[in-house]
Parts: structure tokens; C-alpha cells; sequence
């Protein structure tokens, strides 16, 4: 057990979660990252999950994290992405179960927005909501409630947020936005059929430089994945770009 007191501004309990690399920072952007993906090779590769007899395991994993992203999700336009300070954390040469530094937390908000944290954030959930739609219906439904809701706040109050919280600047700066946006939309839409976030893609994705990586600041591929492989990218001119774009 470590972390325990983490909290929020106000008292929110930020307990949970994962931590980054060897380091002990919750840097929410890469942590929502990781969920999605996570989430992903399940949903796409269930039956190996199975065959090696870890499908438990990969469930745990992911709610470990998205029972942290409830948490830090407050209200529906703040939301919590990052507990720990990057230098003071990297600093500090120890165990987790012993430190003794203090642990602000940071948040985005309306006047400080992060349309890429809460995207990324949104994926995460709405990829997680489909995992677990035939194991707690339940649980499922919260989850893509908190992933509607984390979409439309990065959607209406658009900007980076590591202009937000500019702790991460030096560890995880998000270079663009727009590429978050399409990759929640993406996955908004295939956890709710709803075509208005094909209108998101539509919007968006021809203004993203292409960039045939995918980590956690470079969603553009992953989300052609999805689109084309989905058959959701039922926007004539977004699909003959995938194609054209996967024939080179």
C-alpha cells in the first residue's frame, strides 16, 4: 500500500491508479492511454487472453484504472489529471511505501481545459465499457456515462493540457489535441453507434498531420485502425484517405 492520502483539492479521494514508469507520478495522460490499448487487445483478442488464462488478470488491470478515472472525474467539466509533482518525484530515490513528500493534485477544468486528456481519457472508458458490457452491465453503463461526459467537456472547451497542468510539460507535453479527439470519437462511436461523433472525425481528421507511430501523444494511427477495420468510418472521402494512406 502507498499513496493513501492522495487527494484532491477539495478532499476527493485520488487513491489508485497507476504510476508512471519507476517513477511514483500519476500522470493521468499516459495512464488513459495505457487503459485504452489495454483494453483494445482485449476487446480484439479476447480468445488469447483466454487461452492463457488471463482474462481475470486483464479485467482487474483495467478497472484498476478506470474505478481511478471515476474518482478523479468530479464533475462533469473537472477532472483530475495528474497527483504528484514530475522533479520533486523524480528526486526522490526510494519505495513508494515511504514517501513523505507532499502530493498536490491537478486538475482541468473549464477556464483550463485538456481537450487531449479528456479524449484520451473518454477512449479509455468507452473502450472499457465494451469489455465489460457481458460481465457487469452495470458497471458498463457508468463507465460509458463518464466517457460521454469527458468527451463532450474536451469537445466544448478545446485546448492542451499540458498548458493546463504545466507540471507534465516536462515529461508528458502533448503536442495537439485534434488527434485525441478523433481517437476518443472513434471509440464513442463504437460503444454507442451514435453518428454524431463521426461528425467529430469529420471534422478533425483531415487537419492532423499524418504520423504512422501510435503512443501516447500520437493517436492518429490507431485510430485509422479503428475506423477503417470497424467499419464505422462511413464518411466517403475519411475512408478512400485510410485507404490511400494504407496502400502506401
Amino acid at each position: 500500500d502507498s499513496a493513501l492520502n492522495d487527494k484532491g483539492n477539495n478532499g476527493e479521494d485520488l487513491t489508485g491508479g497507476y504510476y508512471d514508469a519507476g517513477d511514483f507520478v500519476k500522470f493521468g495522460f499516459p495512464m488513459a492511454f495505457t487503459a485504452t490499448s489495454l483494453a483494445w487487445s482485449v476487446l480484439d483478442h479476447q480468445s488469447g487472453y483466454t487461452s492463457a488464462s488471463a482474462l481475470d488478470d486483464a479485467h482487474k488491470a483495467i478497472k484498476w484504472a478506470t474505478d481511478y478515472f471515476i474518482k478523479a472525474h468530479v464533475s462533469e467539466f473537472e477532472f483530475y489529471g495528474q497527483v504528484g509533482q514530475g522533479q520533486v518525484d523524480h528526486d526522490y530515490w526510494g519505495r513508494p511505501e515511504d514517501m513523505t513528500m507532499a502530493r498536490p493534485a491537478y486538475k482541468i477544468t473549464t477556464s483550463a481545459p485538456g481537450s487531449d486528456l479528456a479524449a484520451e481519457t473518454a477512449a479509455a472508458l468507452a473502450a472499457a465499457s465494451l469489455v465489460f458490457k457481458t460481465v457487469d452491465s452495470a458497471y458498463s453503463t457508468t463507465l460509458l456515462q463518464h466517457a460521454i461526459q469527458l468527451f463532450n467537456f474536451a469537445n466544448t472547451y478545446r485546448g492542451i493540457y499540458s498548458n493546463s497542468i504545466t507540471d507534465a510539460n516536462s515529461f508528458y507535453k502533448s503536442s495537439s489535441y485534434e488527434d485525441e479527439l478523433v481517437w476518443g470519437a472513434a471509440w464513442l462511436y463504437r460503444a454507442t453507434n451514435d453518428n454524431q461523433y463521426l461528425s467529430v472525425v469529420n471534422e478533425l481528421y483531415s487537419g492532423i498531420q499524418y504520423n504512422d507511430g501510435f503512443g501516447w501523444d500520437s493517436k492518429k494511427s490507431g485510430a485509422d485502425v479503428s475506423l477503417i477495420f470497424e467499419a464505422s468510418c462511413d464518411i466517403p472521402l475519411l475512408r478512400s484517405t485510410l485507404v490511400n494512406q494504407w496502400r502506401r
